[in-house]
């Protein structure tokens, strides 16, 4: 049997919770970012400044334009409302662009963005050690 693409969240289509307010927005949230949304705290000055430069990307978007949205903020939740924006999240070092999917809401902006990588290392650069000051540059 072919897997089928989901274009639900929890029950509901992308139309169905781009409707509803925050607060019902919330409702459908994994329990971990439900308690993070509804705390008092977790609207601060920053995260407003954020949620108002999302709003007008969105709004561009409707006109034709694409803006994306800077951020170092990693612990802002994906909504219903920004699915279709681009994102530059801060990595630490620079940004990683993520566009924002129905598969995204509920989950946090830092879980798209990793801190560390990866690290592959090669062969030794040359005056790495002291036998590689011996071998031949191509």
């Amino acid at each position: 049997m072919a897997a089928r693409r989901q274009n639900h969240y929890r029950g509901k289509t992308l139309e169905e919770l781009q409707k509803l307010s925050l607060e019902e927005v919330v409702e459908f949230l994994p329990s971990r970012q439900r308690r993070s949304i509804t705390r008092p705290n977790y609207w601060n000055h920053e995260r407003n400044k954020l949620l108002k430069k999302l709003r007008e990307a969105k709004k561009a978007k409707e006109e034709g334009k694409e803006i994306i949205v800077k951020t170092h903020i990693r612990d802002f939740v994906v909504l219903p409302e920004f699915v279709g924006l681009k994102v530059d999240i801060h990595d630490g070092k620079g940004y990683e662009t993520i566009e924002l999917t129905l598969d995204k809401i509920g989950n946090y902006f830092a879980e798209y963005a990793h801190p560390r990588k990866l690290v592959r290392h090669s062969a030794p650069g040359i005056g790495a050690t002291r036998s590689s000051m011996y071998v031949p540059l191509k």
